[in-house]
């Protein structure tokens, strides 16, 4: 009994993991409204005079854990940690952006309470000046939320 419980239990969890792997999809795939907040994102991160406005900028686009449950502020740690790190960094990212990879996930759940986002997860990669190792910027495109209809960035600090 005790080995059909664990067949049963393992059956189920790597179900869950194949339903959750990701998937390259063609960079000509990506939503346009996607690639819009990908190039917002890059613009807000290249062209804020400094951290606190880049802040402020960013809220618009910002979404999940990014996010207070409400939607309404960052998070605390966001802006001196994970948004501090790709402000500062940008300058080796190409801009306009060069998309080399773009991943497509389901997700679950992306954020906490009624910010909270579920839906199709692009994970893209742009390029970097030198050529090296590309960077991910994470967006999800919401479905089925009562107010949230655009799509958000939903994680940062990667490069």
């Amino acid at each position: 009994m005790k080995t059909l419980k664990l067949l049963f239990f393992l059956s189920i969890f790597s179900t869950g993991i194949l339903s959750a792997q990701q998937s390259d999809i063609p960079v000509s795939q990506l939503p346009a409204e996607v690639k819009a907040v990908l190039d917002e994102y890059v613009n807000i991160l290249s062209t804020s005079e400094n951290l606190d406005i880049c802040a402020e900028r960013f809220l618009t686009i910002a979404g999940g854990g990014l996010v207070s449950p409400e939607g309404n502020s960052l998070r605390s740690s966001v802006k001196p940690y994970s948004l501090k790190k790709d402000f500062e960094n940008i300058k080796f990212y190409k801009v306009p952006t060069e998309i080399v990879r773009v991943a497509k996930t389901r997700t679950g759940q992306a954020g906490y309470g009624p910010s909270a986002l579920a839906g199709d997860w692009y994970k893209i990669y742009i390029a970097k000046k030198n050529g090296t190792q590309p960077a991910p910027v994470h967006i999800v495109m919401p479905e089925n939320h009562p107010t949230i209809k655009s799509p958000k960035v939903i994680q940062g600090g990667s490069f």
